[in-house]
């Protein structure tokens, strides 16, 4: 029977939960539950400087579990730091794999997962069009996420996110067998989290929030048949309710967490928005402002950004996510001016303007400003000749750009892109 007229069905998944001060702590009950016995730790190493990963290896072993770590995780993984990881993981046999880090480490985890558990290459699972969109046969093994930095929400998705180095692409793979079969969240394993990378971090919590929220609403597309079904529905119920909380909790404890980050209800904020956060754009999905983000961090030449490894340049995926966000949803209120109104109450609290439209992108911009976030993209390095190459990389993104609640083009997005050269004076 095929499938017509207009979608009357949203899905919902996320993985089992464990959070809250000391949660990291009980791992290897956890994973003794699923009857494990060789486990492999992903991260990286800054990460296994602060020796949370080691610790995390040795509440394993007390359960009888055997664990190995590895420290090798590529910043913002590219497709070669991925294979690389992968062909290390082979050799292992392992039985699971707990990524502990940020969201470069959880995608690392997720990579390996399903490169050592199903074949073909990595080219063949990445996203069209860059890739072919093939999806796992086999079943994978348990991925057990513990974030140390709160933000991307990956503890909670069923994506994957590199950098293809040939094609000077960031993309990714999607289908839900990536998803972690647990999420630990502990908020004291993110107290060491640089200001400028909480900062960051906070604003992919953020516009993770907000682009779920405005997103085309699952009931907009057309019906689907079930093996058509991805983990991005659109927004739907369950969606807004995760993400409403996040955006409360990010309104009191952002620019805390910034400011102050020892306070550990803060941080206990933060960690939660971005699991909630991820919940519920992991089901709703994404559009226009991590689109952009994909060619702005792929492109970056000489960027340095504080609390980062000055090895080589980079603009932090949250970073780059905003740097676009105030544009965007100028661009996307028409669709949706409620819901632009209401997450901006939710944010900032009720307040009458002159102009509606420009409540949510002014009060965006504002809170940039107040946390460190660059001036645009003029203040990572892009210049007026180089958005060409910027439209082209975001249009690729076509998974994203169709959960926009308005149709996007290249002379959309190269609007946005310039007005967004420069944020404020």
């Amino acid at each position: 029977m095929t499938a017509t007229g207009p979608e009357t069905v949203f899905t919902y998944a996320a993985p089992a939960l464990k959070f809250g001060t000391g949660a990291a702590d009980e791992i290897g009950f956890d994973l003794s539950q699923y009857g494990v016995r060789r486990v492999l730790v992903i991260t990286d190493a800054g990460v296994a400087a602060t020796g949370a990963p080691q610790r995390v290896a040795e509440a394993m072993r007390g359960y009888g579990i055997e664990a190995a770590v590895f420290t090798e995780t590529h910043v913002e993984p590219t497709d070669a730091s991925l294979r690389y990881a992968a062909e290390v993981a082979r050799d292992g046999r392992w039985d699971a794999y707990v990524a502990v880090g940020g969201g470069s480490s959880i995608d690392t985890a997720k990579a390996v997962n399903l490169l050592t558990t199903n074949p073909g290459d990595l080219m063949e699972y990445l996203n069209p069009p860059v890739g072919a969109g093939r999806a796992p046969q086999r079943p994978l093994k348990p991925l057990v996420a513990v974030p140390t930095t709160t933000g991307t929400g990956s503890e909670s998705t069923a994506i994957c996110v590199l950098d293809v180095i040939g094609l000077n692409v960031k993309t990714g793979i999607s289908h839900p067998r990536l998803r972690p079969t647990l999420a630990i969240v502990d908020p004291l394993l993110t107290v060491t989290q640089p200001a400028q990378v909480t900062a960051a971090s906070g604003m992919d919590i953020l516009c993770h929030a907000l682009e779920s929220y405005t997103a085309r609403p699952y009931t907009a597309f057309d019906r689907k048949a079930p093996h058509q079904r991805v983990p991005y529905c659109g927004a739907n119920p369950i969606s807004d309710m995760w993400v409403e909380k996040a955006l409360r909790l990010l309104a009191r404890s952002l620019r805390i967490a910034v400011r102050h980050g020892d306070n550990l209800d803060a941080r206990t904020d933060m960690a939660m928005a971005a699991t909630f956060a991820g919940i519920g754009f992991g089901n709703a999905g994404v559009h226009i402002p991590h689109a952009n983000a994909y060619p702005i961090a792929g492109g970056v030449r000489d960027f340095h950004p504080d609390g980062y490894p000055a090895a080589e340049p980079l603009v932090p995926h949250g970073m780059a996510v905003s740097l676009t966000a105030p544009e965007a949803f100028r661009f996307t209120f028409s669709a949706c001016p409620d819901r632009h109104l209401r997450a901006a109450d939710l944010l900032f609290g009720p307040a009458d303007a002159d102009d509606p439209r420009e409540r949510l992108p002014t009060q965006l911009t504002a809170l940039m400003r107040d946390i460190g976030m660059p001036n645009g993209l003029h203040a990572v390095g892009y210049r007026e000749q180089d958005l060409d190459a910027l439209v082209a990389g975001a249009m690729k993104q076509q998974r994203l750009l169709a959960t926009a609640p308005r149709p996007v083009t290249e002379d959309h997005v190269a609007a946005i892109l310039t007005r967004s050269l420069s944020l404020w004076d």
